[in-house]
């Protein structure tokens, strides 16, 4: 494609980023970053810009992969508090280059992307992890993230319930209202928590909100919040007493205040368990910490490229 590079807003990544492609792709991915050097993946830790006066973070996301033959980098910001209800406490874009010849292809929304493919990875987590019967699900907090976090996992899963908590309820109320599905909103966490079968804890919180004593046995859990290294979403109990597993050890080791405040030892990369190297134990209290991976973007967005030229290319 030559001339100025393509703008591809929310809409068109909404439009071509289902999780029925998404999903193997990703898994793809992974098993290839845990691959290490043979599996063709370039992948800095982010960098992190603190943007002190306002409480934000600017962040850096770049990578490669030789498999797919993309290179893509991701600019991102986030606050810990919002100045408006309209603005998101996360924003994003990515760009897209030519790996050939470093010219830029694409500039695409990054926040779409970002929120489903963090789905998209906790689902593959769950898959592997999750008890069997697994019946009851349960969401703490009400953003973003936990809203693409239902719509995969109701797609993905069977689940007879679906509880949702939020420390304003009614921010909660709002979600089980906008996602229209059999949802209980709970007063407490530790309500939403016990004897749910998988929770998914999508908070901004900078201290635990999930405590080890409230978890069912064999429960699975997907952390995805407390993406600084002073910031917490689960107590040191679940920490020490899960078999901890982790998308990127480079990186949860540094940036996941959960991992680095507890001192957990980490079990293993998910991508280890697709390649076969380590075992999943889907009988045991298990605990999957995302801190987001660079790759993951980059398989997402030339997914949604690749499937914009094609569409392009059948209306001519």
């Amino acid at each position: 494609m030559s001339g100025p590079p393509a703008f591809l807003g929310a809409d068109v990544v909404e439009k071509y980023l289902g999780y029925s492609t998404l999903i193997p792709s990703l898994e793809k991915a992974l098993v290839n970053y845990s691959r290490g050097k043979e599996g063709g993946i370039v992948q800095p830790i982010r960098t992190i810009v603190p943007v002190a006066k306002y409480r934000g973070f600017l962040g850096v996301m770049p990578a490669y992969s030789a498999v797919d033959d993309a290179l893509t980098t991701k600019v991102v910001t986030f606050y810990e508090t919002k100045t408006s209800s309209d603005i998101p406490s996360h924003q994003a874009t990515v760009l897209l280059f030519e790996p050939s010849n470093g010219t830029l292809k694409a500039v695409i929304d990054g926040k779409v992307i970002t929120d489903k493919r963090t789905a998209a990875v906790s689902a593959i987590a769950t898959k592997l992890l999750k008890p069997s019967p697994a019946e009851v699900l349960c969401i703490l907090g009400s953003g973003a993230q936990a809203h693409s976090h239902y719509e995969a996992f109701t797609q993905q899963f069977s689940f007879k319930e679906v509880r949702i908590w939020s420390r304003t309820r009614e921010n909660a109320e709002k979600l089980a209202k906008a996602v229209e599905g059999n949802v209980r909103v709970c007063s407490t966490a530790r309500e939403a928590v016990t004897d749910a079968d998988v929770i998914i804890t999508a908070t901004m919180s900078t201290e635990p909100v999930l405590c080890g004593d409230w978890v069912k046995p064999g429960a699975h859990i997907n952390a995805l919040g407390a993406c600084r290294p002073d910031w917490r979403e689960l107590d040191d109990d679940l920490m020490k007493t899960c078999v901890l597993y982790v998308d990127t050890r480079e990186a949860s080791q540094k940036e996941s205040g959960d991992i680095v405040q507890s001192g957990a030892s980490i079990f293993g990369e998910i991508g280890e368990i697709l390649n076969g190297t380590i075992s999943a134990f889907p009988d045991k209290t298990t605990v999957f910490k995302s801190v987001g991976m660079a790759i993951e973007d980059t398989v997402a967005a030339k997914l949604v490229y690749d499937s914009w030229i094609s569409k392009r290319e059948d209306k001519n």
